[in-house]
């Protein structure tokens, strides 16, 4: 069975990382985004699920 496609960057082009090394545009953290390259589809989705869980935490009213 072949590995699922890599996920896309969340990148959004608003680079700014907060006191805690986390970017405030697609909420991973300076680590994750430095690592995004080099890592296999299942550890980008990994970072992703983080990603997520971490704006719901800093942003927890969305509009979508």
């Amino acid at each position: 069975m072949s590995e699922p496609e890599a996920p896309r960057s969340p990148c959004i082009s608003v680079c700014l990382l907060d006191e805690h090394d986390i970017c405030q545009g697609c909420y991973r953290s300076a680590t994750e985004i430095t690592d995004w390259f080099m890592a296999e589809p299942a550890e980008k989705r990994d970072i992703l699920h983080r990603a997520r869980q971490r704006e719901r935490q800093y942003n927890p009213v969305r509009l979508d």
